[in-house]
């Protein structure tokens, strides 16, 4: 029974957080959400679903918080006794890595510690979620499973590597359930407006409507395995209903380049992408990653999970939705 089960969830105001706060109210959850302090509001994801602290019996509730603040974490999972803790925050922009590597180590690394030792010092038997990232796996040949060693080559992929062992280790050492999903690429019309996918979808849209005239991409031959967000927030919360902790791979098995996912958005509005498209090197990676595809198979036989929605029709949903905005 997940009725009344309480969840935190850091990052909530993200692409993935916002979905997974909505599968979690629709299971009856009491939702808590870490937010940070901005003079502005940041909470359009989540608007749908937002309730004034005013109402009565609301489940859904927001914390001003960072990663960064131990102390407020620990205070945080010591009053609301989360069932779940779903670690999606991070600094997760790949490329920004370069620019703020230092600032990235500590939210995206030594954050995931942060909530691993609020838990553990509690002592409380609550289910932790840590997101983990196919950039972890960077420059090693794919098909990327489980078993496939690390290779990282940014700054974000080696956070993710971090935090990914220190959840094995808190497994380990301490008997928390501590599971990390490892997300392959997943897209939806929530991104941000400055990842690639979302970037090609906005100005497809936009061209299509005489709003823009060209757009300016870094390496077009990347080789993603995208996947649609609403099916891998499915996947995060499977995993903590799981018998056992473990590490699973959430991805679609395919790979489709910068190109292709071009090709695909452009075609969605019935334009040819070579006459709009420009590569500008200063998007382009010190470091790249050229292929990520990821071998889902262990999550389907203990999960019971599979995408359905592959590369092809996610450039059009993620079009469409532009194209009605």
């Amino acid at each position: 029974m997940t009725e009344n089960r309480v969840a935190l969830v850091t990052g909530i105001t993200g692409q993935d957080g916002s979905y997974l706060a909505e599968l979690l109210l629709s299971k009856g959850y009491i939702v808590h959400g870490l937010i940070r302090r901005s003079s502005s509001f940041n909470t359009a994801r989540i608007e749908n679903i937002y309730q004034d602290p005013h109402e009565l019996n609301r489940r859904l509730i927001l914390h001003y918080g960072d990663l960064s603040d131990g102390i407020s974490l620990a205070a945080l999972v010591a009053e609301i006794e989360p069932d779940e803790v779903y670690n999606l925050g991070a600094q997760s922009h790949v490329r920004a890595s370069f620019d703020i590597p230092v600032y990235t180590s500590e939210i995206t690394g030594v954050g995931t510690v942060q909530l691993l030792e609020a838990i553990r010092s509690a002592g409380l038997p609550t289910r932790f979620y840590q997101a983990s990232s196919s950039e972890m796996f960077g420059a090693t040949p794919p098909p990327q499973d489980e078993n496939t060693a690390f290779y990282p080559r940014s700054p974000y992929g080696v956070a993710k590597v971090f935090s990914y062992w220190i959840t094995r280790n808190y497994r380990e050492a301490y008997g928390i359930f501590a599971t990390n999903g490892i997300l392959f690429n997943h897209e939806s019309p929530r991104r941000g407006d400055t990842f690639v996918t979302q970037k090609i979808a906005k100005a497809a849209a936009r061209i299509s409507r005489g709003e823009q005239d060209s757009l300016y991409l870094g390496n077009l031959f990347a080789r993603r395995d995208w996947g649609y967000a609403p099916e891998y927030v499915e996947a995060m919360w499977r995993m903590l209903q799981a018998d056992e902790p473990d590490d699973f791979v959430v991805a679609t098995n395919t790979s489709y380049s910068v190109e292709d996912f071009c090709q695909f958005a452009f075609e969605a509005v019935g334009l040819e992408w070579q006459k709009y498209v420009q590569v500008d090197e200063n998007y382009f990676r010190p470091t790249e990653v050229n292929d990520l595809r990821g071998d889902y198979s262990k999550a389907e036989r203990i999960l019971g999970w599979h995408p359905t929605v592959l590369t092809p029709e996610l450039a059009k949903i993620m079009v469409n939705a532009e194209l009605l905005s």
